[in-house]
């Protein structure tokens, strides 16, 4: 892979993509006005309804007015809106393109960037269908069937298909997620297009980090790397995950964040990172062997470390 010559003179890049779950206004400010004194401008991924299903979670949702004034002016300050879902729950289509209409008048504009809440049923090409082939079996062999023919926003006929609103409204689909902090070593035609699952326009990759725990190994362990490599770390976590701990936020965590700060890094929300990867490189269709080798090593890192 050709190295990337980041903007501003800049080493490497670095973003987060946090999805809401568990993440309440109190908490989620803190992770926030620290990431922003800090320099950083990440992604933030929200649930625009409440929904009319039991929650799935106990995270806030836009449909709270003190939360959507908090995402609000994160949007003002600089962080990317992006969509998890039309809310905790599984959605039918009709709430589903209510959740995405949400969207757009709350923030002005369609989310650029979005990643699949695990408990929704409406997910496009995700549980088993990830992957593809014998890679299939091998997934549900070791997920027990659990998550077997389990989505259906792909599914034209299917009160949950949404896939034409999916492709007419959001550019970048998080997929697979890996261990090395590098998420470009790790998926290096992101953002790809894949022509097997035409129903989502790019697909883009992630850095394992989940919780605070696997967060502050990931860059314990790997941030020498991820310079070294001039890299980009798209880190896929849940602020909501153990970040604050009785009303502080772990102290680990910030003199991690503080001391990458210090360092040349590009420190800007996912979709801008995406769209320069497009600009400087285009995008990739993938062919059978590329979409092969990607699936095979996701699967094998989930056999050994459990990536999502």
């Amino acid at each position: 892979m050709k190295q990337i010559t980041w903007p501003e003179g800049k080493k490497f890049a670095f973003t987060v993509f946090d999805d809401p779950d568990a993440q309440t206004v109190e908490d989620g400010e803190k992770v926030y006005s620290f990431l922003a004194d800090l320099g950083f401008r990440t992604t933030k991924a929200v649930w625009p309804i409440r929904g009319n299903g039991i929650p799935s979670d106990n995270g806030g949702t836009c449909a709270d007015e003190d939360y959507l004034q908090w995402v609000l002016d994160l949007k003002q300050r600089g962080f990317e809106i992006a969509y998890h879902n039309a809310t905790s729950h599984t959605s039918d289509r009709a709430e589903t393109i209510r959740g995405l209409e949400q969207f757009e008048q709350l923030f002005g504009s369609n989310p650029r960037s979005m990643a699949f809440h695990y408990n929704c049923d409406e997910n496009m090409y995700w549980g088993d269908h990830r992957v593809s082939g014998y890679r299939r079996a091998v997934y549900n062999a070791m997920t027990l069937g659990k998550n077997k023919n389990r989505s259906f926003g792909h599914v034209e006929g299917h009160e949950q298909f949404w896939g034409d609103q999916c492709r007419e409204r959001i550019t970048y689909v998080r997929n697979f997620g890996f261990s090395d902090i590098n998420t470009l070593a790790a998926c290096p035609l992101m953002p790809y297009h894949d022509p097997a699952r035409p129903l989502v326009n790019l697909w883009f990759g992630c850095s394992e980090g989940s919780d605070a725990k696997s967060f502050k190994r990931v860059l314990q362990t790997q941030k020498r790397k991820l310079i070294d490599e001039a890299g980009c770390c798209i880190m896929y976590t849940h602020f909501g995950h153990g970040y604050v701990q009785n009303g502080k936020l772990d102290p680990v965590f910030c003199e991690l964040m503080t001391d990458l700060s210090k360092e040349a890094g590009w420190f800007v929300p996912v979709s801008t990172i995406l769209d320069f990867l497009t600009e400087q490189r285009g995008t990739t269709t993938l062919t059978d062997r590329q979409r092969s080798r990607l699936e095979t090593r996701w699967l094998w890192e989930k056999v050994r470390v459990g990536s999502n």
